[in-house]
């Protein structure tokens, strides 16, 4: 017995095939969908790690900026005290030059040279006087030269003769010399030279 099939076959598996063509599709997305929002989660999970460390480290910069003006205003409270104690070895030091400076002119002066005038400015001594010849103001100079310990670079500015009155009212005269010179008062010395010359000395003796 023979069987004919008269069913539309071609169009039954027309159909079966675009079912199965679909469904892969629909199978395709689903997995496609499937994997993006693995990706998405993914994604979202290292950017939130990021803005974390991001975050991390605009604390740590900020902590470290408190800490650079903390130190910038110790530094600054250093400076000050620093400038505060400078300015009062210099007033302890200003205090006794006068006193150093006419005891050691004292000194090296020679007989027969006057002051008239002693102006300091600064470290800068100006001497103005009068003296009974060339040679004492000459002697005079090399004494700040050679044996001062307080003064140093003395320089000669202006001397010339006048004829001075022997005393007040007097009528007679004597042939003076006027002289004006710069000396210069040598400054202190620092803590660490001072400490190493003093150490240098017992060995220097020895």
């Amino acid at each position: 017995m023979i069987l004919i099939n008269l069913l539309p076959h071609r169009e039954a598996k027309r159909r079966q095939r675009q079912q199965a063509f679909y469904a892969g599709v629909g199978l395709a997305v689903a997995v496609g969908l499937v994997i993006a929002g693995v990706w998405y989660m993914g994604l979202q999970q290292l950017i939130g790690d990021q803005q974390a460390r991001n975050q991390f480290l605009k604390d740590e910069i900020a902590r470290l900026d408190t800490q650079i003006k903390d130190i910038a205003t110790l530094r600054a409270e250093i400076d000050s005290l620093k400038a505060r104690q400078k300015a009062v070895e210099d007033l302890q030091t200003d205090r006794n030059t006068p006193v150093r400076l006419l005891d050691e002119l004292v000194k090296q002066t020679p007989e027969g040279v006057y002051f008239t005038s002693i102006k300091q400015t600064g470290y800068q001594v100006q001497l103005s006087g009068i003296a009974q010849s060339n040679e004492r103001v000459s002697e005079m100079l090399r004494n700040l030269l050679y044996n001062s310990e307080w003064l140093e670079q003395p320089e000669l500015v202006e001397i010339r003769s006048v004829n001075l009155p022997v005393s007040q009212g007097s009528r007679e005269t004597r042939r003076l010399f006027e002289y004006q010179m710069r000396v210069r008062i040598k400054p202190p010395a620092a803590p660490d030279q001072a400490a190493s010359g003093a150490a240098a000395a017992p060995r220097k003796a020895s």
